[in-house]
């Protein structure tokens, strides 16, 4: 199975009719299953142990399952109105797709359908002594399950769509994204070396506008070597990209035809919105804004800020922890996902937007100095630039000189943590 098609069969999965329909299907089941099992089962057996309550229990369950899944409903838009009001509208995503919220409500539809399918068939008489006895036992089981979401939902609504909920999801999901980028790096394909990437041969355009959410490397292996090429690959997920955008090119003098090249065009899978899945700047992005709304003259909430500061660094510290990647697809070069760039990403609006707070500043300086301290070499180039920028910022905005004297203090100490030997900069 391809990559792309395994991307496919993943978003399918996560819609919420999937296991509503698996439960539309139980219903089916159930009725096939009763004709099957007549022969097997005595005919009083059914009466003795009081399957003939099972039309009693169907009609509470379509009746309640009903019930609750409006109020459920509700619940659900105004987690996603309060998730949007709060934090970012970018968060609701991460929330749409919570395993607990479509898990409880697919199974109160479907155990509505699956009610609905036994009603019908009880009125219709596909069930007879034999079959109501099967369609007892599973409404036993329907009931089960229904006991064990509604507990799973009372607990999990007392966060759920909360703004100290959604920072969880917004860390949780970029820190996903980038482990799972900083195992693989190049995606199995080599590191687009600087050469390569300023010297395109013929080039493969997008095939159509709007953020790229995936590549199909499997299938951009397979276009190269059909056509005895070797492709670099200079847009990564997350990236926006036009009809006449460059997303490839072949490395060397070779061309391909149009129909080869319009194959590895639609290797790139591109959509109206960005996705956190294999986009790890766009949850990194996601926090700032945040932090940034926080800031603002209207919320005035310089903790939520300072919090997501912490995440951040949270976030971006699992950079250094960076195993052998594996070279799965020899044909395909792949650019590098940039370090300074998602620092940036994390920073840079928190600094802008906070820079007449002092709290704010103080902390930000803090935390670049502890992610200086994690790897010297590695974030200690972006740290000190980062540092100078906010430092420059804050001066322009705050009016005390006891307050510019701290800061001026803090990144002293930063740039400090450099010896005159080392250009890069190393702990003392």
């Amino acid at each position: 199975m391809s990559a792309l098609w395994k991307w496919n069969l993943r978003q399918i999965s996560r819609q919420i009719w999937v296991p509503i329909a698996a439960f539309a299907a139980l219903g089916l089941a159930t009725a096939a299953g009763a004709v099957l099992a007549k022969p097997f089962l005595p005919a009083d057996l059914g009466l003795k142990i009081g399957a003939d309550s099972v039309g009693t229990l169907l009609q509470i369950l379509a009746s309640s399952m009903l019930t609750v899944t409006t109020f459920s409903l509700s619940i659900m838009l105004s987690a996603f109105g309060s998730a949007a009001g709060s934090a970012t509208p970018r968060a609701i995503k991460l929330l749409q797709e919570d395993d607990v919220s479509r898990s409880v409500l697919a199974t109160f539809m479907g155990v509505f359908i699956f009610a609905l399918a036994g009603l019908i068939g009880l009125q219709s008489g596909v069930y007879d002594a034999s079959g109501r006895l099967v369609l007892f036992i599973v409404t036993l089981a329907v009931v089960t399950a229904v006991v064990v979401q509604l507990v799973r939902w009372i607990g999990h609504l007392a966060d759920f769509g909360r703004l100290g909920d959604t920072l969880a999801r917004l860390e949780t999901a970029a820190t996903a994204a980038l482990q799972e980028r900083l195992a693989n790096p190049f995606l199995g394909g080599h590191r687009l070396s600087l050469t390569e990437a300023a010297t395109p041969g013929h080039i493969i355009r997008a095939p159509t506008t709007g953020y790229l959410q995936t590549l199909d490397m499997k299938g951009l292996e397979q276009g190269a070597k059909l056509a005895g090429v070797r492709l670099a690959i200079t847009v990564l997920p997350g990236h926006f990209v036009h009809e006449r955008a460059p997303v490839a090119h072949v490395l060397g003098d070779k061309t391909l035809d149009e129909k080869t090249e319009r194959f590895i065009a639609s290797r790139f899978v591109v959509a109206e919105t960005r996705t956190y899945e294999q986009d790890p700047r766009f949850g990194i992005l996601a926090l700032s804004e945040v932090a940034s709304r926080a800031l603002s003259p209207a919320v005035n909430d310089p903790g939520t800020a300072i919090g997501i500061l912490g995440r951040q660094v949270r976030v971006l510290a699992h950079w250094h922890i960076r195993p052998e990647p594996e070279l799965i697809y020899p044909s395909l070069s792949v650019a590098e996902l940039s370090l300074g760039d998602m620092m940036t990403d994390a920073f840079a609006a928190i600094a802008r937007d906070g820079a007449g707070l002092i709290e704010v500043q103080i902390r930000l300086q803090k935390m670049l100095m502890a992610l200086y301290d994690i790897d010297p070499a590695l974030f200690g180039p972006e740290a000190l630039k980062l540092s100078d920028r906010a430092l420059a910022l804050a001066e322009a905005a705050l009016v005390l000189d006891d307050d510019k004297n701290t800061l001026h203090a803090l990144n002293a100490q930063l740039h400090a943590r450099r010896l005159p030997d080392d250009p890069l900069g190393r702990a003392t």
